[in-house]
């Protein structure tokens, strides 16, 4: 038996009590996690987070009617159950994974819980024999579907005009200062800077396996270096560049994978084979490069491939040349 998932209650299997018990906490929750939205958004996307404050205050609301027809129905006192007490309940993604949400992603994840409390209500409302219960449950249900049009009425109170495609364009902006260009960078570095002493080593000993050794040494130590220079170079606060943190994972992770492309096929036991299947490789790597370069740097797509396709070119006739001499 799976611990944890004995002590769960089915659906079915709940009281009235427990249904409006568990909408209540249900309720509680999704106030607090819409809060937790509009604090995060608060200061690069305040008309967001100003749609978000309203939505928790609906949800107030929703928590309101649902204690005051507990106490007219069971008393006082509200059994402790949750969402994850109930084997099959939907769930919510931890508050604390939205510093990794952009702000697209998080409004997706507003829709999603919606939809998901709207299955609820409407699932408990043919639960309950009550009158009242099962009126509530059904304006609430309503409420829940309508949510997609109330949103669109906040959108449009709060992100008329321009804000909405200004938001949109800092959250694009962002993006690309935080992940895209500090990996691109790695990357770029992985791939280019590495060629010189994996094909030197590979022509100079054609040996697969030590040439996979030096190559998995380079591509290794070029990522944590990358890292921790990308991470120590700036802390974000002025440059609006995002936290460290994630640049340095996003180049050092890049570097390491982009070192780590020409050097795989030397697990091949065959050196010509190995090295021919490498050559490919870095020629998708380097076109992949600049048409990276122009969809998110907007680098006119010549002037990424001078940059990258020449450039890369030079550096692994360099280590062929030394290699081969």
């Amino acid at each position: 038996m799976i611990p944890g998932f004995a002590q769960r209650k089915r659906f079915s299997d709940l009281s009235e009590q427990d249904i409006l018990a568990l909408a209540i906490s249900s309720e509680e929750d999704d106030a607090r996690i819409y809060r937790t939205y509009a604090h995060k958004l608060r200061d690069e996307f305040p008309s967001s987070a100003a749609i978000f404050d309203e939505m928790a205050v609906e949800e107030d609301g929703h928590r309101s009617a649902l204690i005051e027809l507990h106490q007219k129905r069971f008393g006082d006192v509200i059994p402790m159950i949750r969402r994850e007490h109930v084997s099959g309940f939907y769930a919510r993604k931890p508050v604390w994974l939205i510093e990794n949400l952009s702000l697209d992603r998080i409004r997706s994840e507003a829709r999603g819980m919606e939809q998901a409390a709207e299955a609820f209500y409407r699932k408990a409302a043919t639960m309950t024999q009550d009158a009242a219960t099962r009126d509530l449950l059904g304006r609430l249900a309503a409420a829940e579907a309508g949510h997609d049009e109330k949103a669109a009425e906040l959108e449009a109170a709060h992100l008329g005009g321009d804000k909405r495609s200004n938001e949109d364009s800092d959250a694009h902006r962002k993006f690309v200062l935080t992940w895209v260009q500090p990996g691109l960078a790695g990357l770029m570095d992985g791939s280019v800077s590495t060629l010189a002493p994996i094909f030197a080593t590979a022509f100079a000993t054609q040996s697969t396996h030590t040439t996979f050794l030096v190559g998995l040494a380079a591509s290794v130590g070029a990522g944590i270096s990358m890292g921790f220079t990308e991470a120590a170079s700036d802390d974000g606060q002025l440059s609006g560049r995002g936290s460290p943190i994630k640049r340095g994972i996003a180049a050092g992770v890049m570097t390491t994978i982009g070192g780590l492309g020409h050097t795989l096929p030397y697990l091949i036991p065959d050196f010509w084979t190995a090295t021919i299947t490498a050559f490919f490789v870095v020629f998708v790597e380097l076109w992949a490069i600049a048409w990276i370069q122009n969809k998110y740097m907007e680098t006119p797509f010549m002037r990424a491939v001078f940059q990258v396709v020449l450039g890369g070119g030079l550096v692994f006739a360099a280590g062929a040349l030394i290699g081969g001499g």
